[in-house]
This record gives structure tokens, sequence and C-alpha cells, in this order.
């Protein structure tokens, strides 16, 4: 089963200098990256402006839309219409079986603001000490994962003792 989580980092910038330390660990066959995606918010600008990594698409990524509706629901709801509204509605609960429910998403919107970055993983298999050893350069916050909750304080641990 993927991994789905949701890393915040206090710049624009962070989130994308992550996604290459993740990138290199795929490389070297110490993590199995499916898909990413980032949010990154400047200081200034109105919107996030999202973009998915591309270079997976024969990898069994995840579709576009995927990424786009989440997104969607997460940051440009007030800017849609009723009509998308009501058949986002009915998608979003295949997404509950996932781990991306109405929670998660509530969290996303409250801490992903101007100024920060988000870094947004579907991985498979990983070398855990690794992984964190690699991260751990990095100041971010765990937002959301669908990791089982034993896994997930373990990570938030790990990842607080580097801060």
């Amino acid at each position: 089963m993927a991994t789905i989580s949701a890393l915040k980092f206090k710049t624009p910038g962070g989130a994308e200098e992550a996604l290459q330390t993740i990138q290199g660990l795929a490389r070297d066959h110490l993590i199995e990256l499916h898909d990413a995606a980032i949010v990154t918010w400047k200081t200034g600008k109105k919107r996030p402006k999202t973009q998915q990594l591309n270079n997976l698409a024969g990898a069994g990524a995840v579709d576009g839309a995927f990424w786009g509706m989440l997104f969607g629901m997460i940051f440009f709801m007030p800017f849609v219409g009723a009509a998308f509204g009501a058949t986002s509605g009915a998608l979003a609960g295949s997404l509950t079986d996932i781990g991306i429910n109405d929670e998660f998403i509530r969290k996303i919107k409250e801490q992903v603001t101007e100024g920060t970055s988000c870094l947004f993983l579907m991985i498979g298999d990983a070398t855990e000490d690794k992984g964190v050893e690699a991260m751990k350069q990095y100041k971010f916050e765990i937002i959301s994962t669908n990791l089982s909750l034993e896994h997930e304080n373990a990570l938030r641990k790990a990842f607080a003792e580097s801060a």
C-alpha cells in the first residue's frame, strides 16, 4: 500500500529542495517514490502554485487528475462553481480509502499559507533509517499521513529531535 504524506516547510522553496533529496533516495533504491507534488505559496501571492512531478508517468505514477482534484478541493474550491462542488464531493468520498478525508483537507488549508510550501509524497517501501537521516537537514512539519498512528508518531519524534 502506498503512503501519502504532506510535509509543510516554512519557506516557499523548502518543499522543492526536499523533493530533490527524496528523488536521490529513489535513484539509490532507498525509497519507492510513486509520485509527488509541490505546493509553493510565495509571499504576496493570492494563491499557491502547484506542480506535479511529471517524470514518473510511466512508472505507476498517479494520474494528474488526482493531484488536480486534491489541490482544487484544498486551495481553489472557493473560486469554482457549485456544479464542480457537488461533483468533487462525490469524488472526495473515494479519496477517504487512501487517507484523504475532511480532516486531511482541513489541516492542509489551515497550515499551508502564504510564505510556505508543502511536499505531497506518495511512496511505497522505504529504508526508514536512511530516509530519516537524509531528511533531517530540513525543517518541516508532518501535517498529515495515512501511516498507522504508531509509525506516524515515530516519524514525528525522529524529525522533532533534529529541529
